[in-house]
């Protein structure tokens, strides 16, 4: 969603609402992959959008409607053991149980928020910025101790690439410890997934809730988080605010950006709607 349907303002709008309706309504399926939390989508969409399935949390969970196809949790022992070493690398965190809201501890407070202080560095951008800020505002549950069993996601942020690097750093010295998977779709984050799981193994598996083979799919996409997905699927699509790495695997590229409808021209023109 991020950088693709969505604009640097987190919002989807209408006309690339009204090119998903048309295209549903030719029996062209169209599925949501995205690094967000199913509980995120709802505030970024117009009133009325639809699609036939998110695969949510970088392949973590999978949703038809009501039906929930498939969900993969972290374990409460990975989650405690990472918000140590968040907290003694004061990284920025917001964990995502499946159960309630997102979560950051209250002991934590302090410097998470700090991390969210003006002005915004030069490198962050506007989108992960504004998402940051409400998240701050009014998203994160402060809480005295991790609620739940089931965690889609954590998610990682640093107001500097050298900070959010070192971090990195130690969650792949971690990795040599317990076994889990990272994804990352800006310089500024990183998030941390349950082991082999990617937007391509969600993808894989709602494509057989509807019997549908990967080559009959095309994946619009913009980031690292994204290169699974584009891998995976029969023709891949880079926006143009992709980086050059991301384009190079790609099998097309827009002609316009997240911020200029990319999405909704790039779908008028392919399918002549």
């Amino acid at each position: 969603m991020d950088g693709t349907i969505l604009n640097h303002l987190n919002k989807v709008s209408i006309c690339t609402k009204e090119i998903i309706d048309d295209l549903r309504e030719q029996g062209i399926y169209v599925f949501i992959a995205t690094g967000r939390a199913y509980g995120e989508i709802e505030s970024v969409v117009p009133e009325g959008f639809q699609v036939d399935g998110f695969i949510t949390s970088n392949g973590m969970a999978g949703y038809v409607g009501e039906e929930v196809v498939f969900e993969h949790s972290l374990s409460l022992e990975l989650v405690e053991t990472i918000i140590e070493k968040a907290r003694e690398n004061k990284v920025y965190y917001e964990l995502f149980p499946y159960e309630n809201p997102r979560v950051t501890l209250t002991k934590d407070k302090h410097y998470v928020e700090a991390e969210i202080r003006e002005p915004k560095p030069e490198s962050v951008g506007i989108n992960e910025w504004l998402s940051r800020k409400q998240a701050i505002k009014e998203k994160i549950n402060w809480n005295e101790r991790i609620e739940g069993t089931k965690f889609s996601k954590f998610y990682f942020f640093a107001r500097t690439e050298e900070h959010i690097n070192r971090w990195k750093q130690e969650l792949d010295l971690l990795k040599e410890e317990i076994d889990f998977s990272t994804s990352i779709s800006s310089k500024h984050n990183v998030e941390v997934m349950v082991a082999n799981v990617n937007k391509a193994t969600g993808i894989n598996q709602i494509l057989q809730r509807f019997n549908l083979s990967e080559t009959e799919i095309m994946a619009i996409g913009d980031s690292d988080n994204d290169l699974p997905m584009l891998n995976f699927v029969g023709h891949a699509v880079a926006m143009k605010n992709a980086p050059d790495h991301i384009k190079e695997i790609a099998n097309d590229v827009t002609e316009y950006t997240c911020d200029e409808d990319g999405v909704y021209h790039y779908l008028k023109s392919k399918f002549n709607l």
